[in-house]
C-alpha cells in the first residue's frame, strides 16, 4: 500500500492550478473505496488477532499511511495549506469558490484525525485571519464613521460563521469569532465609542436604535465591552442632567423643568429596552445617574411636587384613566429618586391642601391614587396625614349640611361654606384675623356657636388666609359680574359699598389684613388687566403706602364671571423656602431619635461609627440623615439617660432601660 500511496502521490504532484484539489479529492475517494473493501476482507483478523495483540485496526492503519504518503508529503504538504488558504483569502475577498470541494478537503483533514486538521490547517488559518482582520479594521476604522465600522465588523462576523457551518470544523467556530472579535472590536473599543461626530454619545443624542443595538450585540462579546459602553453612557447622562438641574434658566419653570426629566427617563428607558436588550445592569446605571443628578438641586423636591400640583389641578383634564396612572407613575419613579422624601411631602401637602380647599382638583381619583402609590413606597406614616386631609373635606361637607338644616332662616342672603380642618393634619398656617364684614362674620358666629354645640372640647380658629368668596358686583354703567376673590379681597371690595375713595392707610385699619399680603391682594385688584375692577392713584405696578384706591367704573369683561387670583410667587420665595427647610430639620429630629432608640434597645450595646451608618441605613427611606445632626441626637439622648457612655471606651454607647 506505501508504495501504491507513493504513486499516487506523484500523480497528485503532478496536478496543476486548480485540479491539484480535485485530483486529491478523487483520489482520497479511491483511497477510502479500497480501504473499505480492504478491511472487509480481514474483518475477522480486524476483530480478533488486532485487539488481542494490541495492533493497530486495518482502516486506521490505511488512513494513517495515506497522511504520511500523501499529507505529509514535502511537496504536497505546504501546497494543500496555501491553497486552501488562497481560496478562503478569495472568498473574503468577494469571489465565489467552490465550497463543495473545499467541505471535502477539510472533512478529508478531520477523518485523518483532529490532531492533522488542526496543525495542518486550522492553527494557520487563525493566524493568518488575525493579520487580515488586522488590516482591515485599520484600513476601515480611518475610513468610515462608527455606524458604518460596526455595520462592516458584524458583516464580517456572520461571513465567518456562516464559512465555519459551510466547510470548516464546527469547533474553529469560537476560534474565528474570537479572532474577527479581537482585531476588529477589542482593539478598537475606545477609539469606536469616543469617535467624532458618530460614537456613542452622538448615538445616544440622535436615538440612534439600530447602531446602538449593533454595537451592544458586537461589544458583549468582548471583555469589557459593555462596561465601556455603560461607564460612556453614564458619564454623558451625568454631564447632561447636571446641566439640566443647575442651568439657571431652566430652574424658572419647576414644570418644564420635571418635564424635562422625565423627557430624558422615557428617551433612555427606550434606548435600553429597544436598542440593549432591557439590560439590567444598564437599568441600573440609569437609575444611578438620575438620583446622582436629580439630587444636585436642592429644590428637586419643591419642583416634582409642583409639576404634580399643575398636572392634578388643570394638566390632566380629559385625559383617559390609563394616560393618568402613566404620569402618576413617572413622577412616582422620579419620587424614588429623591434623597429627601420628607421635604417633597412637606411642599406635597402645601399643594394639596390649596388644590382641596380651593377645589381646584382635576380629580379626587387621581388625587387618591396617587396618594395610594406613596402609601405603598412609604408606608403608612407617609400618608396618614393626606388621607386625614381628605376626611376632613367629606365630614365638612356633612358639617354644613347639618348647619342649614338647624338654620333654615339662613335661605336668603349670604350663603357660608365652611371646611373644618384638623389641626395635625393639615400643613401649619401662621393664622392671622382680619375684620371680616358685618354680614359675614354675623354667619360665622352663628356657625362657631353650631359647630360648638355639636363637638365639645374642640377650638375654632378661623384661616381667613385659606378662604374665597363669590361676590356679585354692579359697576358705573350698569354692568353686572360676578367675581370670584380670595377672603381678604372681598373685605377690601366690600369696604368700597360704603365708601368712594379710600387710601391704603385706610385700608389696612379697617381690614386688618397683614401688610404683605394686603399689598398682593390690593396689586390683584388694581394692577392686573383684565382684572383691575380698582384703580389706583398714582398708577404704578407696585403698591405704596401713600396710594388711593377706588372702584374702576369703566371696568368690563366679555365673561360674566370673572376670577381674580392673587398675584402670588409660584415657586416659594428664599425666606419661605428657609422656613420650610427648618421646619424640615426640626421634624427630622424626633425621627432621628426614634431610629436611635430602636436600633439601641435590639443591640444594647454599640460602637459610634455602626450606630451611625445603622442610622443612616434606616432612615435613607425618608431622607440622607447628617452624620453631625445624628451625633447631636446621641448627646441629647445621653443629656436625657436613654444611652451612656462607656466608661473606658467613649466610642462605645449602651441603652439605659
Amino acid at each position: 500500500m506505501t508504495s501504491h500511496l507513493k504513486e499516487i502521490s506523484k500523480s497528485i504532484e503532478a496536478a496543476q492550478g486548480e485540479s491539484f484539489l480535485e485530483e486529491l479529492n478523487r483520489k482520497w475517494n479511491d483511497h477510502n473505496k479500497a480501504l473499505q473493501m480492504i478491511r472487509d476482507i480481514l474483518m475477522y483478523m480486524d476483530r480478533t488477532y488486532i485487539p488481542s495483540n494490541h495492533k493497530t485496526p486495518v482502516h486506521e492503519l490505511g488512513l494513517n499511511l495515506w497522511r504520511d504518503n500523501i499529507i505529509h508529503s514535502s511537496k504536497i504538504q505546504s501546497r494543500l495549506l496555501n491553497t486552501l488558504l488562497e481560496l478562503v483569502h478569495r472568498e473574503r475577498t468577494g469571489e465565489v469558490i467552490d465550497r463543495g470541494l473545499m467541505r471535502n478537503i477539510i472533512k478529508m483533514l478531520m477523518d485523518l484525525g483532529s490532531a492533522v486538521y488542526q496543525e495542518d490547517f486550522e492553527k494557520h488559518f487563525l493566524e493568518v485571519s488575525a493579520e487580515f482582520y488586522k488590516v482591515e479594521s485599520q484600513k476601515f476604522i480611518e475610513c468610515c464613521d462608527c455606524g458604518e465600522y460596526l455595520k462592516k465588523a458584524e458583516k464580517r462576523l456572520n461571513e465567518e460563521i456562516e464559512r465555519v457551518t459551510h466547510y470548516l470544523d464546527a469547533k474553529s467556530e469560537i476560534k474565528i469569532t474570537s479572532v474577527v472579535e479581537k482585531e476588529m472590536i477589542a482593539n478598537h473599543m475606545p477609539r469606536l465609542v469616543h469617535m467624532e461626530n458618530s460614537g456613542l454619545v452622538n448615538m445616544l443624542l440622535d436615538d440612534k436604535y439600530e447602531d446602538l443595538g449593533r454595537m451592544y450585540n458586537l461589544f458583549r462579546r468582548v471583555p469589557n465591552g459593555l462596561l465601556t459602553i455603560r461607564e460612556v453612557m453614564t458619564s454623558h447622562l451625568r454631564e447632561t442632567g447636571k446641566q439640566l438641574v443647575t442651568d439657571p434658566e431652566r430652574l424658572k419653570d419647576p414644570v418644564e423643568f420635571v418635564q424635562r426629566l422625565l423627557d430624558e427617563k422615557d428617551k433612555y428607558d427606550s434606548i435600553i429596552n429597544k436598542a440593549f436588550s432591557n439590560d439590567k445592569t444598564f437599568q441600573n446605571a440609569l437609575t444611578n445617574s438620575f438620583e446622582y443628578f436629580i439630587n444636585l438641586n436642592a429644590r428637586s423636591p419643591e419642583f416634582i411636587s409642583l409639576f404634580v400640583d399643575d398636572k392634578l389641578r388643570k394638566g390632566l383634564k380629559g385625559v383617559s384613566e390609563e394616560d393618568v396612572e402613566i404620569i402618576l407613575d413617572k413622577v412616582m419613579m422620579l419620587f424614588r429618586y429623591l434623597q429627601e422624601k420628607d421635604v417633597f411631602e412637606k411642599y406635597y401637602k402645601q399643594h394639596l391642601a390649596k388644590r382641596l380647599l380651593s377645589g381646584k382638583t382635576v380629580s379626587d381619583d387621581a388625587e387618591r391614587s396617587l396618594i395610594v402609590k406613596l402609601k405603598t413606597e412609604c408606608g403608612y406614616q407617609f400618608t396618614s396625614k393626606l388621607e386625614g386631609m381628605f376626611t376632613d373635606m367629606k365630614t365638612s361637607q356633612d358639617t354644613m349640611q347639618g348647619f342649614y338644616a338647624s338654620h333654615p332662616e339662613l335661605g336668603e342672603g349670604p350663603t357660608l361654606v365652611v371646611q373644618v380642618l384638623t389641626t395635625g393634619s393639615w400643613p401649619t398656617q401662621p393664622s392671622s384675623t382680619c375684620n371680616l364684614p358685618s354680614e359675614m362674620s354675623a354667619l360665622c358666629e352663628k356657625f362657631r356657636s353650631y359647630y360648638l354645640g355639636t363637638h365639645t372640647g374642640r377650638r375654632l380658629s378661623w384661616q381667613t388666609n385659606m378662604g374665597n368668596a363669590d361676590m356679585k358686583a354692579t359697576f358705573g354703567k350698569g354692568q353686572k359680574h360676578e367675581l370670584n376673590v380670595s377672603t381678604y379681597q372681598m373685605c377690601v371690595l366690600m369696604l368700597f359699598n360704603n365708601a368712594e375713595r379710600l387710601n391704603y392707610k385706610e385700608i389696612e385699619q379697617a381690614t386688618e389684613i397683614p401688610a404683605p399680603e394686603l399689598k398682593r391682594c390690593l396689586q390683584s385688584m388694581a394692577c392686573v388687566k383684565g382684572k383691575n375692577v380698582l384703580r389706583k392713584e398714582p398708577m404704578s405696578k407696585d403698591i405704596g403706602e401713600e396710594d388711593a384706591f377706588f372702584v374702576n367704573d369703566k371696568f368690563s369683561s366679555k365673561f360674566y364671571k370673572v376670577k381674580i387670583g392673587t398675584v402670588v410667587a409660584q415657586k416659594e420665595s428664599e425666606p419661605e423656602k428657609q422656613e420650610t427647610r427648618q421646619r424640615v430639620e426640626e421634624d427630622r429630629k424626633p425621627q432621628i431619635e426614634a431610629a436611635l432608640v430602636r436600633i439601641m434597645k435590639s443591640r444594647r450595646v454599640l460602637d459610634h461609627n455602626n450606630l451611625i451608618s445603622e442610622v443612616t441605613k434606616q432612615l435613607q427611606q425618608r431622607f440622607l440623615p447628617n452624620p453631625t445632626e445624628i451625633k447631636k441626637r446621641i448627646e441629647s439622648l445621653i443629656e436625657r439617660d436613654f444611652l451612656e457612655r462607656d466608661n473606658v471606651d467613649r466610642k462605645l454607647y449602651r441603652y439605659l432601660a
